[in-house]
């Protein structure tokens, strides 16, 4: 390999290890997505969900994230708050924009297929592979 490539395997599992690091709830995931990974991923690509109170509302704060969907070209990922606590994890198969297929995982898997998302968009995106270095290879 050349010009600082990685080996993708290396890649992803290096993701998958700091995207898991204590991470609970779906606003953990959320700040990562949107947040640290901002830099990384094209704006329509995270989209998050937040639940409002009304002191949310008038402090003009988002609310709680209780939804996060990653848009790849064909899988869209979600990660929801459970109905009893928890996180919830599905992949669902995309074609042309229509879901054919939905899948519930566990969080290991959905991170697991994030971080293919993240290293195929990192093959094509030359700002993305170089904000992704930043952040797994500090």
């Amino acid at each position: 390999m050349t010009g600082g490539e990685v080996s993708p395997m290396w890649d992803m599992h290096m993701m998958v290890a700091t995207l898991r690091a204590d991470r609970g709830d779906v606003e953990s995931y959320g700040r990562v997505l949107t947040n640290v990974l901002g830099d990384a991923l094209p704006a329509e690509m995270v989209e998050v969900d937040y639940r409002r109170t009304m002191a949310d509302r008038m402090s003009g704060k988002p609310g709680q994230a209780v939804a996060v969907r990653v848009h790849a070209p064909e899988r869209e990922l979600e990660l929801r708050q459970g109905k009893r606590g928890g996180i919830e994890a599905e992949v669902r198969s995309v074609v042309r924009g229509v879901v054919i297929s939905r899948k519930q995982v566990g969080i290991e898997e959905w991170l697991t297929i994030l971080a293919e998302e993240l290293n195929t968009l990192a093959a094509r995106d030359a700002a993305a592979r170089d904000a992704l270095a930043r952040l797994f290879n500090p």
